[in-house]
């Protein structure tokens, strides 16, 4: 299943909307704007929630919890290292690797694919293409992918000022 997302520009709410392949949106992903952290609810196309990201405050490094359909599934926690971006998932038993500065990675678990992102360059605004192997997987992939992404927005707004 291949979703792509272009994130807005100027977009005061933090909102994305992800597509088919057909061009077809079939998530929104939305950002709280008055919150204690960055959360980020993952809507269906019924404008029902089906997942949910939230910043974990007071740890030395970045973490993310991820709740699907309301239930705690895991966390996504930007591991400590000195020239590389790593990351792990815990409670799933997913890796991630690839180049996650350049948002070109891979999502195994136990050696087996689960997911892509790629960022396509020369756009207005970030545009991905994410390819995921099984439709069971489809929202706790993007719930990891946003969390690693706001990691991101955090580090790059954090060294601009």
């Amino acid at each position: 299943m291949k979703l792509y997302f272009k994130q807005r520009v100027f977009s005061f709410k933090q909102r994305t909307d992800i597509f088919d392949e057909f061009g077809n949106v079939i998530f929104v992903a939305e950002g709280e704007i008055f919150s204690l952290g960055r959360r980020m609810h993952i809507y269906d196309m019924n404008r029902c929630e089906v997942g949910f990201v939230q910043q974990r405050l007071l740890h030395l490094m970045p973490r993310f919890s991820v709740y699907i359909n309301g239930q705690y599934m895991a966390d996504v926690v930007k591991e400590f290292t000195l020239f590389s971006q790593n990351y792990r998932v815990e409670g799933l038993g997913w890796h991630i690797d690839g180049d996650i500065f350049a948002h070109d990675y891979r999502i195994t678990c136990g050696g087996k694919y689960i997911a892509s992102i790629h960022k396509h360059w020369m756009t207005w605004g970030d545009s991905f293409e994410i390819d995921i192997a099984y439709e069971q997987d489809t929202v706790m992939a993007l719930a990891v992918i946003i969390a690693i992404d706001c990691v991101m927005d955090t580090s790059q707004s954090s060294y601009s000022n």
